[in-house]
């Protein structure tokens, strides 16, 4: 590859103001064309090119006879080294400016600027890293959290690349010797033994099973826990997703079918990274971009871990047709619901006769009231206290009726969800019980083992689900007594999906695809 014949630079530290900046070079040539532009200091006057691998030299860098900054220089010679090329690190005062003008004195000396990941990409073509191991570099860079660092790291360190060499030596001997019995097919010969085969067989097959499965993990672990905000239109979804970021990420209106596509974000509790996708209101509707937009609620909808239905308290008789829609598309087994009683501070007293309700106004006496019976740490607060209130309580028992009734011909209830809280989004109240309940939802996963192998990237993900359908050819092709040489040719394609993910089989295209997803200077 002719790029890589290039010397390239790149700022590794991020842009602004700071202590230190750090500028990365990379290439055949990058120590020699540092050394004539900076001058050791102190009474050594050794060229970088002559100092040995992994010291740092303190000097000036000068662009002609004007002095830029006095920096620290890194040697790595050659293929010792992250990309396994002749590297430099010159660390600079971190002003802007100093930065600027050193990258520009070392473009002007011939370095061209490094794309995005070329460091990464350099050390896998390199043999430095395989492909999963560079694509941990961006997930150890992205990670937020103990254990997205964790996993990230032990990736890094190949612990899944091993599982996968391990597998792939497994069919390589076993096509191999099904091949060679090719070359000897009319004396009949059989030097593979099916039953071995099939135990091996078993075991891979097994293996990229577990893996697979593993990615609903990997994935909440990478990228946070997914909680769908769901409801009818003009409900506070809205709202809330903005009161739990802390800004205005979403558009808030009392206009019905102001949310038209799904809004995502990410924030941080208890150290558990949650991702809320906040979605538009489901309606009846005619117009074509809402229906879009409904449409795409339900699909986030199936990728939640967890759901938060939004009830309006002050629309109680919506309440039963939204619980019975989302009965019909939550996967009970698999995720977790929590209802909110938005608006309870405004909550009027549901009367079930159908007739006007009451004013839900509390007055002083029943405020004094509620706050004396209080759970310890509630806000002794008239809006506090509406959250308390009977006209609440009403309402939750009323949607706690409608949960528990019996699905036709099932005696299953028609959702259990974890809890059902009051809250006011506009107001900021409950908000804090909200969080606290996510978190706790978590907790049975606060002890998961981060040292095993976790599949984290969607694109091992589907590597490995091709090859599990390649390995399920081959179980079936032996059971039916299928030729050797379509069943050799089906390991062979098992075996080209699990090289491609740690770069044993790519392209260009791949590879620039992967890497142009980093940062510059990594």
């Amino acid at each position: 590859m002719e790029h890589i014949n290039k010397n390239i630079c790149a700022l590794a530290t991020p842009q602004g103001s700071g202590a230190i900046g750090i500028i990365r070079l990379s290439g055949p040539d990058v120590i020699s064309a540092v050394d004539k532009i900076f001058v050791p200091g102190g009474k050594s006057k050794v060229s970088l090119a002559e100092t040995p691998a992994y010291k740092v030299r303190f000097g000036s860098i000068y662009d002609g006879e004007r002095l830029l900054d006095e920096v620290l220089v890194s040697v790595f010679h050659a293929p010792h080294s992250y990309t396994g090329e002749n590297s430099i690190e010159i660390s600079c005062h971190g002003s802007s400016y100093i930065l600027q003008q050193v990258m520009m004195l070392l473009l002007k000396n011939g370095i061209k600027m490094a794309e995005p990941g070329e460091f990464s990409k350099r050390a896998f073509l390199n043999g430095k890293l395989d492909l999963a191991q560079a694509e941990a570099v961006a997930d150890l860079i992205a990670s937020e959290t103990a254990a997205a660092h964790q996993v990230a790291m032990k990736q890094m360190k190949g612990g899944f690349s091993n599982e996968l060499r391990q597998m792939r030596d497994s069919l390589l001997n076993l096509v191999s010797m099904m091949e060679l019995e090719l070359d000897f097919s009319e004396e009949d010969v059989e030097f593979a033994d099916r039953s071995e085969l099939k135990n091996l067989l078993d075991q891979v097959t097994s293996k990229v099973g577990s893996l697979i499965e593993s990615f609903t993990l990997g994935n909440v672990i990478k990228n946070g826990i997914p909680v769908a905000i769901i409801g009818a239109t003009n409900t506070g979804k809205s709202t809330l997703l903005n009161t739990l970021l802390g800004e205005e990420k979403a558009i808030v209106s009392n206009i019905h079918g102001t949310t038209r596509d799904v809004i995502e974000d990410t924030i941080n509790l208890g150290g558990i990274t949650f991702r809320f996708i906040d979605t538009a209101g489901i309606r009846e509707t005619k117009e074509t971009i809402e229906i879009i937009g409904i449409e795409r609620t339900y699909q986030k909808l199936k990728q939640a871990s967890i759901v938060i239905m939004v009830l309006d308290a002050t629309r109680p008789e919506y309440f039963e047709s939204s619980l019975h829609n989302l009965s019909t598309r939550l996967n009970k087994d698999k995720q977790r619901l929590v209802i909110l009683l938005n608006k309870a501070d405004l909550a009027n007293t549901f009367n079930h006769s159908g007739t006007e309700p009451m004013t839900g106004q509390i007055g002083k006496d029943e405020t004094e009231k509620i706050n004396n019976n209080a759970p310890e740490g509630l806000e002794k607060s008239l809006n506090s206290a509406s959250l308390e209130s009977d006209s609440v309580r009403e309402l939750i028992a009323h949607i706690k009726t409608i949960c528990s009734k019996t699905v036709e011909n099932e005696q299953i209830p028609l959702l259990s969800p974890i809890s059902i809280l009051p809250i006011s989004a506009k107001q900021k109240l409950g908000i804090t019980s909200l969080k606290e309940l996510l978190i706790n939802t978590q907790k049975e996963n606060s002890n998961i083992d981060t040292n095993a192998t976790l599949v984290t990237n969607a694109r091992h993900y589907q590597a490995l689900m091709d090859a599990q359908i390649a390995l399920y050819r081959v179980e079936d092709g032996l059971a039916a007594g299928t030729p050797t040489d379509l069943v050799s040719q089906d390991i062979r394609e098992a075996l080209y999906h699990l090289g491609s993910i740690v770069g044993e089989i790519n392209t260009e295209e791949i590879l620039g695809n992967i890497f142009s997803r980093f940062c510059i200077g990594k």
